[in-house]
C-alpha cells in the first residue's frame, strides 16, 4: 500500500521585522506588555509594499526542494492553502508552479482559512495513496495578512503577520516504510461564518469606493467568538483521531497546533494530560501567522532536532468559518 510520508519542512518569512513598541507608538498606548504577557508575542514580520504572498510561497518551496533533494519538474502537484492569495483569479499555486519551473506539476489553491495547511496535506497524502501518477505532492500554507489590516484596529492590528511554510509528501511503500500519513478529520461550524473575515472582494461585495472608504475590504473581528470553542474542538478531534489511529494522545510525541491564542494551546494540553514539551510555538518570533504558522512551526522543530523518526506527530487546526481540521503522521 501507498502512503504519504514527510520528507521536507521548510518556511520563509518577509525580512521586514515590527516589535511591539511599532504599536505602541501608533496606538497611543502600551499594547507590548499586553501582548507579551497575554500572547508572548514579541515582534512579527511583515511584507513589504513591493512583495507579495507568492514571494514567501517560492522562497518556502525553493528551499524544500533542496531540502528533499528534488528537482522542481519531479513535483507531480503543488497545493497552495491560503485566504490571503494572490489573485482572486487564477490560483496562487498556478504563480508558484511557474515560477519554480515546475512543468509537470498539476496545481490548485485551497481556502478554509487558517485550517488550510492541515486540509492540504489531508488532501494531497489521500492523492499520493489513491493514484499512483502523484509521487511527490509540495504543500504550502500561505499568510499575507498584513496586506488586509487596518492599522488603528488594535483588536486585529497588533496579532497578524506574514509567513510560509512547505512540506513536501513523498510517496513510500508502507510495507518497506511505517512512517507517513495515518489519518484525519474535518469539522466545521458554519454558523460562526459571519463572525471574522474579510467580507468585501468577492461577488457578494465587489469593490467599490464606498467598500474602500468604509474599509470593508479589510480584515473584521465581527463578533468575539467563545473562548472555549477551540480548546473543546480541538481536545476531542484529537482525542477521537487517535482512537481511530489505534492509539491515545499520552502516545502523541509533538502537536502542532493553530497559534492563534497560546492559551487555547495551554488548556488543550492540560485537557489530554500532555506536557507542553509536547508542542511547539513560534508566535514569540512570528506573531499569528494563519495557514502557515503550523508549517512554519514544523519547520522551526524539525530544523531544531526536536523530531525523530518514529515519532507521532499531530497538527491540529482552525481558522474563520469555523473550519477545523486535524491530521496524525508517523514521522
Amino acid at each position: 500500500m501507498r502512503n504519504a510520508k514527510i520528507i521536507a519542512s521548510t518556511m520563509a518569512v518577509p525580512g521586514h521585522v515590527i516589535p511591539n513598541s511599532y504599536f505602541d507608538e501608533l496606538l497611543g498606548e502600551d499594547v507590548s506588555t499586553w501582548l507579551v504577557e497575554n500572547l508572548t508575542i514579541r515582534e512579527r514580520r511583515w511584507l513589504n509594499e513591493n512583495e507579495s504572498v507568492a514571494d514567501l510561497c517560492v522562497g518556502a518551496a525553493q528551499k524544500a526542494l533542496v531540502q528533499s533533494d528534488l528537482n522542481a519538474n519531479q513535483i507531480d502537484l503543488i497545493i497552495v492553502a491560503t485566504d490571503t492569495p494572490e489573485f482572486i483569479s487564477p490560483s496562487t499555486a498556478s504563480v508558484v508552479q511557474d515560477r519554480l519551473k515546475a512543468k509537470k506539476s498539476g496545481t490548485f489553491d485551497l481556502n478554509t482559512a487558517c485550517a488550510g495547511f492541515v486540509t492540504a496535506i489531508d488532501v494531497g497524502s489521500k492523492y499520493i495513496r489513491s493514484d499512483d501518477q502523484y509521487n511527490n505532492v509540495l504543500v504550502i500554507g500561505a499568510y499575507g495578512m498584513s496586506k488586509y489590516l487596518d492599522l488603528q484596529d488594535k483588536k486585529t492590528v497588533t496579532l497578524f503577520a506574514d509567513g510560509a511554510g512547505a512540506v513536501i509528501l513523498k510517496a513510500v511503500e508502507s510495507e518497506q516504510d511505517t512512517s507517513g500519513f495515518l489519518g484525519s478529520k474535518l469539522y466545521t461550524e458554519g454558523q460562526y461564518n459571519g463572525w471574522m473575515g474579510i467580507y468585501a472582494g468577492g461577488t457578494r461585495h465587489p469593490l467599490n469606493k464606498q467598500v474602500l472608504d468604509n474599509k470593508d475590504h479589510l480584515l473584521k473581528f465581527v463578533k468575539k467568538f467563545p473562548k472555549e470553542i477551540n480548546p473543546q474542538t480541538w481536545t476531542r478531534m484529537i482525542s477521537e483521531l487517535s482512537m481511530r489511529n489505534g492509539h491515545t494522545p499520552q502516545d502523541i510525541d509533538k502537536i502542532f497546533f493553530t497559534q492563534i491564542n497560546i492559551n487555547s494551546i495551554v488548556e488543550t494540553m492540560a485537557n489530554l494530560g500532555l506536557d507542553m514539551s509536547k508542542t511547539h510555538t513560534i508566535m514569540d518570533r512570528f506573531a499569528y501567522t494563519g495557514s502557515a504558522c503550523i508549517p512554519m512551526a514544523l519547520a522551526d522543530a524539525s530544523e531544531k532536532g526536536m523530531l525523530k523518526s518514529g515519532d507521532l506527530v499531530y497538527f491540529m487546526g482552525s481558522g474563520g468559518g469555523l473550519a477545523f481540521a486535524c491530521a496524525g503522521f508517523r514521522w
